[in-house]
């Protein structure tokens, strides 16, 4: 059975009445799933109310109990995991193997935030005169909105909410219409965890509409948006208008610099799998890759070979390493990227192509011979298309894996140490792997540079956004 739906407001879960609702769809079968109900203008004002209500004792509580209720959803998730994955597997359409890995990986989220929120430390400042006293702590910024995207619908989702719930801040959420399923369940996890009313809350409805009330309210005083850089840009935008804060973790582009004393054989397998995770639709996603000339024939000639391998399917289906795109739409875009890649002298040498005429399948694809200033180049294609070109220099890639805008990943394949250090201080990205990949780690900062961001989830960092600092100061 797939997940109930519904608006998750007061500790309630809310559908039906005169509520809009849209179709949920499976993108491998295109089978309609379930009803979304939108939230009306009343159940926002309803669900700002509670979280500001909740927010007076929240913020009171002791990190104790926080910490207890993130414990228990860490426990509940695994014990619901599989139930959760095949949900997300039927309306995202990943494969149900990376969907369970990234239901499982929350629960050490929720973990980490459970053990770090007993450690928001205020200190003492030494003072220039006798019988002053001069103490900063650290407090809940207040209630919060947070929007999230569709391709980590769990993952994304359950970062906003433990770090907001940990700090001691309440929180509304409106996760992705397309993948509603996990956020749904975070709520029932967080419910029968503990949490008392109000202080997480769920909506749903038209992007543009349901954000821009959230922000332009007075109750709300933190953003935290994943997603695209326009869209990104535009929240911050509106956000900055009423002086609130932000974290923004947006798109990037990242770049893959395979240096030709690299283990080749390796990294070309590695990369391969890594970039048709979840359809290449990963912010984080391996997209433009720099191979060094003496390395270039034989990394494209294994690349070519695992790429091509690899089982595209339903995600349910025994032995599927790839699945659906998520949405129609993005099949139109690819097709837009290759065809300007044509015109652009880019030769296509694996996949380019629609697979079926029944789901959102898309070959996983190769380009290669492309100029810099190809689209595929420009931007992020979010999807299974890898454009592969060579280098000479280490100076020359870093000019041009830097010449982007974007700076979310970016990843590197040495065996030289000289290398990796002058390349990961080159790199103008928020992260930089040497030899694999080890972003997203909950006791790793994530976030990105430039246009992909600003501020981090996860790690020690993992609270700054959702905490102010106060300075107290007393003599006598």
């Amino acid at each position: 059975m797939y997940q109930d739906l519904a608006l998750y407001i007061d500790g309630e879960f809310v559908k039906g009445g005169d509520r809009h609702e849209q179709d949920v769809v499976n993108p491998a079968t295109l089978e309609v799933l379930g009803k979304l109900p939108h939230a009306r203008r009343d159940d926002l004002d309803r669900a700002l109310a509670a979280a500001q209500r909740a927010l007076e004792g929240w913020k009171q509580s002791s990190p104790l109990e926080r910490s207890k209720i993130l414990r228990r959803v860490g426990e509940l998730i695994r014990v619901r995991a599989s139930e959760i994955a095949r949900n997300v597997t039927l309306d995202q359409g990943k494969p149900l193997a990376e969907a369970i890995s990234e239901v499982m990986a929350c629960a050490e989220h929720a973990e980490w935030h459970a053990e770090e929120c007993r450690r928001i430390y205020g200190r003492v400042i030494p003072p220039r005169q006798p019988g002053v006293s001069q103490i900063v702590v650290r407090e809940p910024v207040g209630v919060c909105a947070a929007f999230t995207p569709w391709n980590f619908p769990f993952n994304q989702a359950i970062r906003k909410i433990v770090a907001a719930v940990g700090a001691g801040c309440t929180l509304i959420l409106k996760g992705p219409e397309d993948s509603p399923s996990a956020v749904v369940a975070l709520a029932q996890l967080f419910h029968d965890a503990g949490l008392p009313q109000g202080v997480l809350n769920i909506v749903w409805g038209v992007p543009a509409e349901v954000s821009t009330y959230l922000i332009e309210s007075p109750i709300v005083r933190k953003i935290s948006f994943t997603g695209s850089v326009p869209v990104g840009k535009q929240l911050a935008a509106l956000a900055g208008a009423h002086m609130k804060r932000v974290t923004m973790e947006l798109g990037g582009h990242s770049p893959v610099l395979v240096f030709d004393d690299a283990d080749i054989e390796r990294a070309a397998e590695m990369l391969a799998h890594f970039k048709l995770r979840n359809a290449g639709q990963v912010c984080v996603s391996p997209t433009r890759f720099y191979v060094q000339e003496k390395a270039y024939d034989r990394f494209l000639a294994r690349f070519t070979e695992v790429m091509g391998s690899v089982r595209v399917g339903n995600g349910l289906d025994e032995g599927t390493q790839m699945g659906p795109l998520a949405h129609e739409r993005r099949i139109s875009s690819l097709e837009q990227f290759l065809e300007d890649a044509s015109l652009r002298g880019g030769r296509i040498v694996a996949g380019g192509a629609r697979i079926g005429n029944k789901g959102h399948f898309f070959a996983p694809t190769i380009v290669t011979e492309l100029p810099d200033d190809a689209k595929l180049m420009v931007d992020e294609p979010f999807g299974p298309v890898a454009p592969v070109t060579r280098f000479r220099e280490t100076a020359e890639v870093l000019r041009r894996a830097n010449s982007l805008p974007y700076g979310l990943a970016s990843y590197v394949f040495t065996s030289s140490l000289k290398t990796a250090a002058e390349v990961s201080s080159g790199l103008e990205a928020g992260m930089v792997s040497i030899n694999h990949f080890g972003a997203a780690l909950a006791e790793t900062p994530f976030g990105g540079v430039k246009d992909s961001g600003i501020g981090s989830e996860g790690g020690l960092e993992t609270f700054d956004g959702y905490l102010v600092t106060k300075f107290i100061t007393q003599f006598g």
